[in-house]
């Protein structure tokens, strides 16, 4: 099986520190070559992979300004269809705008819909449903005007996070700092608590950063951490009493969540969007509806065992179950096009 990997260029694969697309691309092509599938991953040309790298774009343009998001794009997206008939499948993890190429090529096209950035790009999604395989990831992602193949969650490798069974009395924010992930409300409960709040993650808002943020860092009871990368991840995430995932919004995954849980780190969370299918109220965290109820729970967590959580994520969300489902997917669309004049795809 030859498979065409189409990853976002806005950060390298696997990321540096943010970029939680390509880090589920990261892991799902390592996973696929472990099995013997052919890969070729089209990702920026700074990725590092053990499957065939295609790179045109130099290296991500979240950090360079001198690149235009929109160029690259084009060049990248091209640069596979281009090269359709070389594969038998096409895995496009970039969103929608690959979609405008599907029925130019008779290449089977599985697109993983990491979400809705606004309701104004489903048209796209709806024009191409006929044609392109998709995968939600979550059951809550579901839009209700399109067809799905299946729904996987994201997985993590285990060993990159270890248990913590005493954490250092800390809270967490965990994530894009912007108003609708919550950072403003995890200080108020930091506050109200009287515990120490430990933030991490890029500024994707400055205003709201500069406004609702900044002024409560004091280095002391809020501390910010900026982004965070692989090697310091797990032991912020284990030295947590709990991760505050506060969100405004329909959350599609949530893959800091996972990862807390995966440290034996609870999380209290407002349930929206797919909260209530990873979170378990009172066994992996709280689901909560205010801040009152955040901050009765944050006394709440210590009565949960850390070690269930983490075997909850291993037997749930780890990237080796990710990996089986989505080779399911592919033989199944695989043998759903046999019918077409060619499964391994030759570009009209």
């Amino acid at each position: 099986m030859r498979v065409a990997m189409l990853a976002p260029i806005s950060w390298r694969v696997p990321p540096r520190h943010y970029g939680p697309w390509e880090r589920v691309v990261s892991l799902l092509t390592e996973g696929l070559v472990r099995r013997g599938i052919d890969v070729t991953l089209f990702a920026t040309k700074d990725s590092v992979t053990s499957a065939k790298l295609v790179g045109v774009c130099p290296h991500p343009y979240s950090e360079d300004p001198s690149l235009d998001p929109k160029v690259w794009e084009c060049l990248h997206i091209s640069e596979l269809f281009e090269r359709a008939g070389e594969f038998d499948l096409i895995h496009n993890q970039f969103d929608f705008l690959p979609l405008t190429y599907a029925k130019l090529v008779r290449t089977p096209v599985v697109t993983t819909i990491h979400g809705f950035s606004s309701e104004k790009i489903v048209p796209v999604f709806k024009k191409y449903n006929d044609r392109v395989h998709y995968v939600a990831i979550s059951n809550a992602d579901r839009h209700p005007d399109l067809d799905y193949l299946a729904t996987i969650y994201h997985g993590i490798p285990l060993k990159e996070f270890v248990l913590s069974e005493e954490p250092d009395g800390y809270l967490l924010f965990f994530g894009r700092i912007h108003p609708e992930k919550g950072a403003a409300e995890a200080i108020e409960v930091a506050r109200r608590t009287g515990r120490r709040l430990v933030i991490a993650g890029i500024v994707q808002d400055q205003g709201y950063f500069d406004e609702k943020v900044l002024p409560h860092v004091d280095g002391r009871q809020v501390q910010y951490l900026g982004s965070v990368g692989p090697d310091r991840r797990s032991a912020i995430l284990g030295g947590a009493t709990a991760l505050l995932h506060l969100i405004s919004f329909d959350e599609p995954f949530g893959l800091s969540m996972i990862e807390s849980m995966a440290c034996g780190t609870p999380v209290i969370a407002y349930g929206r969007g797919s909260v209530p299918e990873i979170v378990k109220d009172a066994e992996h965290g709280f689901i909560v509806e205010s801040i009152d109820q955040a901050v009765a729970a944050v006394e709440q967590v210590k009565d949960l065992k850390r070690p269930p959580l983490r075997q909850y994520v291993a037997d749930n969300f780890s990237d080796e179950r990710m990996v089986d489902q989505y080779v399911e997917v592919y033989e199944r669309v695989l043998r759903s096009e046999s019918r077409l004049p060619s499964v391994t795809g030759h570009a009209v």
